[in-house]
């Protein structure tokens, strides 16, 4: 495993009302899912404690429920860090993603009203934005929002959930930041194209372009780098 970051966490965590221990989980769960914290970045339990004005008992019990969620991790000596994932973790998420937008997309695309298809275009126009100005973070955002967009009118509410923590996992990543403009317009052409087939109401159409849209995400989360640390090296002691 590469050595661990220094915690960019204290310098971004927002403490509005010190003393209130029922903050620090969505705070923490807030600046790793924005990718203010890098995988790999060491999550010092007693500064935060003394940042938030709480014992270490509730900052303990946040960091544990992040670490179901995937977004944490723990040793024993090293303490809690931002999770990393390994290319070939990556590319799984990626998988199940892939898996459980398509079981809420025809019904989704069939169920929408007229506020979910707003919604959709204007996530869409923000994509846009985000492309003509060059600006990778915002593109990250804002491709959370379209593809979550498409599916929340499928009112599966428990397997949006499903997706909404899948993409979690990934989000520390930061995937569309690390990859070039070139690829993101070309992902962002296929956005574009999902939502004429979703506004339409083609689901076949709108299936077929979101596989392929899949497809063309394989193949660019393939090129992140694992040597800066982005990506967690594979454990082969475990092949071994």
């Amino acid at each position: 495993m590469p050595a661990r970051r220094r915690s960019a966490l204290l310098a971004t965590l927002v403490v509005d009302q010190p003393g209130r221990p029922q903050i620090i989980l969505g705070e923490l769960r807030r600046v790793i899912l924005e990718g203010a914290a890098p995988p790999g970045t060491v999550i010092p339990l007693r500064e935060i404690a003394e940042l938030f004005g709480v014992s270490h008992i509730p900052v303990r019990d946040a960091l544990k429920i992040l670490v179901g969620e995937g977004l944490v991790t723990h040793e024993q000596r090293a303490g809690y860090a931002v999770a990393q994932l390994t290319a070939a973790e990556l590319r799984e998420m990626y998988i199940v993603r892939q898996t459980l937008e398509e079981a809420a997309l025809a019904t989704a695309a069939r169920n929408a009203t007229a506020a979910d298809r707003a919604a959709l275009i204007a996530a869409n126009d923000l994509l846009e934005r985000a492309i003509r100005e060059a600006d990778p973070v915002a593109y990250h955002r804002h491709s959370r929002t379209f593809h979550l967009a498409l599916t929340r009118p499928s009112r599966l509410l428990r397997l949006v959930h499903m997706l909404e923590s899948a993409w979690n996992v990934t989000e520390p990543v930061q995937s569309m930041v690390h990859v070039s403009q070139a690829d993101r317009e070309r992902l962002h052409g296929d956005h574009a194209l999902m939502l004429d087939a979703f506004l339409d109401r083609d689901v076949d159409r709108l299936l077929a372009i979101a596989r392929r849209h899949h497809g063309r995400l394989e193949q660019v989360i393939a090129t992140l780098p694992e040597a800066n640390g982005l990506l967690a090296e594979p454990d082969i002691s475990i092949a071994q």
